[in-house]
């Protein structure tokens, strides 16, 4: 097997062993890209020379790290020293910042390899980027996170960081199908991000293995790897959550979720239907409401200096923002904050939520990411959120099931989401 198809965590034990070198790990994944990424688009910037100078610093250094010689990609609203940092933006070409963002230092201390820029939408926002859906490139790789998503997908990295300030690291991620990690809110630091809206704004992971996203997830912020090896020491309790939108979800998505939830069961899962209930009936509008009202003033350098470089759907959405009075903000951050203490009650009785991550497969064509009508209550609250790939649908492409977990239980969530995933294998 070509080393590009390998997982980080193989490739670390192939490391360690001497059987690979950090730079022919890195060098196989650059053939990769230089192969396929004339169609997929899903590098904003790249230099294979800085790549591989890396490699062999790593190659150098038998002190090793949790991440050593693992290379990842970063979205390009992810502040870089050594490579253009550009938010999809004309405003920004060629911009290159005079420092890294923390978890690109962080990810170096570890070892990893800062291998490229991975395509984003606007500022992580609505208008999409060149990315295509590796599976069929006729297809959104969803959003904002396209170049992440797609490039794992693709096996040109096994890591790549992605955001999500609604659904942008969950649904990308379903429609390219890889695994996708939303951790509890600010888990991962969060210092040299670009804001979108500051409340909001998660850093997510994107790999093809849970125990891939779980690595990452422990080398750069702390928490504690989960035991896959071990047998749970309890039948989890799911909850089945259709919420919100059921409806509007394909019915193949329906089909493939009761299907997830009933192999569960057999596995030896308690399975039982779980309703948010009148309580959080305005949170879709407070989520709107945080959004569009602290983009618009994040984003006021760049609506005052450079109006015409802005696209007409991120002028509508800071224009909206405008529209908002402080009054209705702080009412919808002030619900914000009673929803996130009555979902931590609810998950009391459960392990995990079973639930969408998407309406459907990747939509056709390029001009939208697709609907994170799924992602943006489980944003809003701050939980870890896993989507793995579960089917494919019928138009052959993936259909991804979200885990969500309790706040602050990342690794316990990231421990059920990978029970999930091989129990749906």
């Amino acid at each position: 097997m070509e080393p590009f198809r390998y997982s980080a965590a193989h490739a670390l034990t192939q490391m360690r062993s001497g059987e690979l070198s950090a730079e022919a790990y890195v060098a196989s994944c650059l053939e990769r890209i230089e192969s396929r990424d004339r169609d997929i688009h899903a590098w904003a910037a790249i230099d294979p020379e800085l790549a591989l100078r890396q490699a062999r610093l790593r190659d150098r250094d038998h002190r090793g790290g949790p991440l050593h010689g693992i290379p990842v990609g970063f979205k390009d609203v992810i502040d870089t020293v050594d490579l253009p940092t550009q938010y999809n933006s004309p405003i920004y070409q060629g911009h290159r910042p005079a420092w890294d963002a923390a978890i690109v230092a962080l990810t170096k201390k570890a070892g990893g390899i800062v291998m490229g820029k991975t395509a984003t939408t606007e500022f992580a926002y609505r208008h999409p980027g060149p990315a295509c859906n590796p599976h069929n490139v006729r297809h959104t790789p969803g959003g904002s996170s396209s170049g992440s998503a797609a490039a794992t997908a693709d096996f040109m990295v096994p890591i790549a960081l992605g955001t999500q300030t609604g659904g942008s690291t969950i649904r990308p991620a379903s429609y390219c199908g890889v695994v996708g990690f939303k951790p509890s809110f600010n888990l991962i630091n969060r210092a040299g991000l670009k804001f979108v809206a500051e409340s909001l704004d998660h850093l997510g992971v994107l790999a093809r293995a849970v125990e891939d996203v779980a690595l990452f997830v422990h080398a750069v912020s702390g928490i504690a790897m989960p035991a896959f090896a071990q047998a749970p020491s309890q039948r989890p309790r799911i909850g089945f959550c259709r919420q919100p939108d059921w409806d509007q979800a394909e019915r193949s998505t329906q089909e493939i979720l009761e299907g997830a939830a009933r192999t569960l069961a057999l596995k030896g899962a308690t399975l039982s239907e779980l309703t948010l209930g009148p309580p959080f009936d305005a949170a879709r509008e407070d989520h709107a409401v945080i959004i569009d009202f602290e983009a618009a003033r994040a984003l006021e350098f760049e609506y005052q200096q450079h109006r015409d470089k802005l696209s007409p759907p991120l002028l509508a959405s800071i224009e909206a923002g405008w529209r908002y009075s402080r009054d209705q903000y702080d009412a919808a951050m002030t619900r914000a904050v009673g929803y996130r203490t009555l979902l931590a009650s609810t998950l009391r009785e459960y392990d995990f939520l079973l639930t969408p991550s998407a309406p459907g497969e990747a939509p056709e064509g390029l001009a939208s990411t697709g609907n994170s009508m799924f992602n943006r209550l489980w944003t809003l609250f701050g939980v870890p959120c896993v989507t793995l790939p579960a089917a494919t649908g019928p138009k052959g492409l993936p259909v991804g099931v979200q885990v969500v977990g309790p706040y602050g239980a990342d690794t316990r969530t990231l421990y059920w989401a990978d029970w999930v995933h091989r129990a749906l294998a």
